[in-house]
């Protein structure tokens, strides 16, 4: 008979458990038989000897079949798809890729997340929208995918809650980074949406969880092969995380960004990443023969304005009016007609002559999140009209004066050691540049054309 103090040490010296003692665990964290110390000792013991593939593959199962596991029309399966991302700083890609997915075909029930230290949460920029429920329930979003295509939501509460418990003990016990946690917390849940095809933006860099590439592609490897190896057909994309994803921070200006995005009106490296990962998933479902025809038909999704259609459609079947989807959603939109403007700006200047060689993201999202623009524990308000727009962009030659920043504050104003964090923030010197998109990892068959 199994016994949870054996699996504690099975691990904990550097056995490998089988399917039916890592089914017992999560079983025993689900049921509550576990005590929340048994539980710290066990996710210390995974930390400390890690897991071999086929450990993963058998924790990312159980805590997906761990609640509710989605299912959907037998004529949608091929089509459903998602996203997920390691986390940045401007992070809005959602906002523009699920209403281009829908609008090429597919069915998109994208499960989200809230910002939590430096990085940004899709959630919390979607319920800067007046009336934006991101709370539905399972029959909600068949519902919301049937009529639209695509939804953006929060895990519902019967989903994975394996990963609920888990996930604040991980936090409680420092093992956070931890690859197989890691890789089980994130796949899990995209299992339980029964996806089809499912694509993984993982970030490296200053401003991302991996400051490197190697150990970021390590990561995006173990995400990979537990895709996989649920049957879901996964890739990745390996991108830089050193500045800021287009040229806004903060909820609401990362809505109007998103906005004018799905105007034609988008940064080029915003466009890059939403053309890739969009163009990979419709590689993977079959939708788009190669890589190069995929990221062609979201480009035109969005330029087209059928990507803005489908937002405007979103926005209203998620509990926003009729009017206040409209209104955002209009050539020349007044945007803070809708969402909230903040009371303060203030602009910064470039200190000398040279090409804007980039703007360290980190120091600007610690900033504004000391301004109240994220929160540092679940629960916590945020303020969604605080935030930072750039006026520059990477390779851009700036004469000294010229303004670079323009930050958008209410309570508490930026202090004067804040504003010389934020005026360091920008480098200014020779010109050189680096690639966003560092590599592209397709599944077995999709090909790799460009």
């Amino acid at each position: 008979m199994l016994s949870i103090p054996d699996l504690i040490r099975k691990k904990r010296d550097g056995g490998r458990l089988t399917d039916e003692e890592v089914r017992f665990f999560i079983n025993s964290v689900t049921t509550k038989k576990m005590q929340d110390s048994q539980i710290g000792a066990m996710l210390m013991a995974i930390w400390q000897q890690g897991m071999v593939a086929e450990e993963t593959a058998s924790l990312t199962r159980e805590m997906m079949v761990s609640g509710e596991v989605m299912t959907w029309p037998d004529e949608w399966k091929r089509l459903m798809v998602d996203k997920h991302s390691t986390g940045g700083v401007g992070d809005k890609v959602s906002l523009v890729l699920a209403p281009a997915l829908a609008a090429c075909g597919c069915k998109v029930p994208m499960i989200s997340g809230r910002g939590l230290a430096h990085t940004g949460g899709t959630l919390d920029k979607l319920e800067s929208i007046p009336g934006f429920n991101v709370q539905q329930s399972a029959e909600q979003i068949q519902k919301i995918l049937a009529s639209v295509g695509c939804c953006i939501v929060g895990q519902t509460e019967r989903l994975v809650p394996a990963d609920r418990v888990l996930y604040a003990l991980r936090d409680a016990t420092s093992t956070v980074d931890s690859l197989p946690l890691i890789t089980g917390s994130i796949i899990s849940k995209k299992g339980a949406e029964s996806l089809s095809a499912l694509v993984l933006d993982v970030k490296f860099g200053g401003a991302a969880l991996y400051k490197d590439l190697q150990s970021a592609k390590l990561l995006a490897q173990n995400l990979v092969d537990a895709g996989n190896s649920l049957g879901i057909r996964t890739g990745a994309v390996l991108s830089r995380m050193d500045g800021v994803i287009g040229r806004c921070v903060g909820n609401s200006l990362e809505v109007i960004e998103s906005l004018e995005t799905l105007k034609g009106n988008g940064p080029d490296d915003l466009m890059e990443l939403v053309t890739t990962l969009g163009g990979m998933l419709l590689v993977m479902t079959e939708l788009a023969p190669s890589l190069s025809e995929g990221k062609r038909k979201i480009n035109d999704a969005v330029i087209g304005g059928d990507a803005l259609s489908k937002f405007e459609a979103m926005v209203e079947a998620q509990g926003s009016t009729n009017e206040t989807a409209r209104t955002l959603c209009s050539p020349g939109a007044d945007y803070f007609s809708i969402l909230r403007k903040s009371k303060h700006q203030l602009e910064l200047t470039a200190p000398a002559d040279g090409v804007v060689l980039g703007v360290d993201g980190l120091v600007l999202a610690q900033v504004l999140h000391k301004l109240r623009a994220g929160r540092s524990k679940a629960g916590e308000q945020i303020n969604h009209s605080v935030g930072a727009e750039l006026l520059v962009s990477c390779g851009q030659r700036v004469q000294k004066g010229a303004i670079w920043l323009r930050l958008h504050y209410e309570d508490p104003a930026p202090s004067s050691v804040q504003l010389d964090l934020l005026q360091k923030a920008l480098t200014v010197g020779e010109e050189h540049g680096n690639t966003l998109i560092a590599e592209v990892l397709l599944p077995p068959g999709d090909g790799k054309s460009n």
